[in-house]
């Protein structure tokens, strides 16, 4: 015998089904991956200007976006095996926060995964990263703080400060490719042209620190210019000791630098770059390729200079540079 619904009814049973259907449907969380090189002090605070940024466009940690955090902690030969752990692991996207070669680590890890990188200093093109930044082609895109081509201006911003400069340490990781780059091609021109000396000093690993630092103190050079990479990073502090108690005016390619106690730095605004990265997120996600998303160059750079450190080591900094100093930390 056959039951008679009526049109009620089943008007009501129609209007039920895609609430219930939709209750039993949990919503998509897309993963992120999180790679840098560095160390996950650093990592994580940079790593928070994306979460903010991610945010204002709608993805929030733990409802629709789950982000797994790997750091190497300036070992360089791991970034690999992390990079391998996040594509074990199904993210929808990897972020790289880092230099050429934990880019190409994520790369050799994964073709189809797409990768997000940002913190690039080497024109990733030469780097073969990317096609082209308008065509990027295969899995990766994002953001290059093009650190590299900024390295004669430092040199010559360091001498302006303080113009007494006339010879200057560069230390620097001969596994990095855009430091090697800098210290044999950018930084010599631009040396020339200011008459100054260069002093370079290659550093392996962090056992070699303190020879470096003893012999840099019998050659006694006026100034000293770090350049970046995982190792200089993570052994920054270290470093900025030495230029305080060695009373060397000193260069860095990032603000954290200054912060922490260097003496100047100037580069692409890191922040406005790790805002920035969450609309390649955002893109990737809502299912764009990256071979189609152009690379974007920074569009703000930053002067900052700390007035305290100068104190400290007994310099008087250019009226006319501070001036243009986009931050003075006093």
């Amino acid at each position: 015998m056959h039951k008679t619904i009526t049109r009620r009814a089943f008007c009501s049973m129609l209007l039920a089904l895609p609430f219930s259907a939709q209750a039993q449907q949990p919503k998509k969380v897309a993963r992120i991956g999180y790679l840098s090189g560095g160390e996950s002090a650093v990592g994580f605070t940079r790593a928070e200007a994306i979460r903010l940024a991610l945010r204002e466009r709608g993805y929030i940690e733990g409802q629709n976006i789950a982000t797994e955090y790997r750091f190497a902690e300036g070992k360089r030969d791991r970034t690999f095996e992390l990079a391998t752990e996040l594509v074990r692991l199904k993210v929808d996207v990897i972020l790289v926060a880092g230099g050429i070669a934990d880019i190409q680590a994520a790369k050799n890890a994964t073709k189809t995964i797409p990768i997000v990188m940002v913190g690039v200093g080497i024109d990733p093109v030469e780097a073969g990263l990317v096609n082209s930044l308008a065509r990027p082609g295969g899995n990766v895109t994002g953001i290059t703080n093009i650190s590299g081509v900024l390295n004669g201006k430092r040199l010559e911003l360091l001498k302006e400060a303080v113009p007494k400069v006339a010879r200057v340490a560069v230390l620097y990781a001969p596994a990095n490719p855009s430091s090697v780059l800098a210290v044999k091609e950018d930084l010599p021109v631009a040396a020339r042209a200011l008459k100054l000396t260069l002093q370079p000093w290659e550093v392996r690993d962090a056992n070699d620190f303190g020879r470096v630092f003893a012999a840099m103190g019998k050659q006694r050079p006026d100034g000293l210019y770090m350049l970046g990479g995982a190792l200089m990073r993570a052994n920054q502090e270290r470093i900025i000791g030495f230029t305080l108690k060695s009373r060397l005016p000193s260069m860095y390619i990032s603000r954290e630098a200054v912060e922490a106690g260097g003496l100047i730095s100037y580069g692409a605004d890191e922040a406005e770059s790790y805002r920035r990265v969450a609309y390649f997120i955002d893109r990737v996600l809502k299912g764009a390729k990256p071979a189609d998303l152009p690379v974007e160059r920074p569009m703000k750079f930053e002067l900052v200079v700390n007035l305290k450190t100068a104190k400290q080591i007994g310099v008087i900094i250019d009226p006319n540079l501070l001036a243009r100093a986009n931050r003075l930390i006093k």
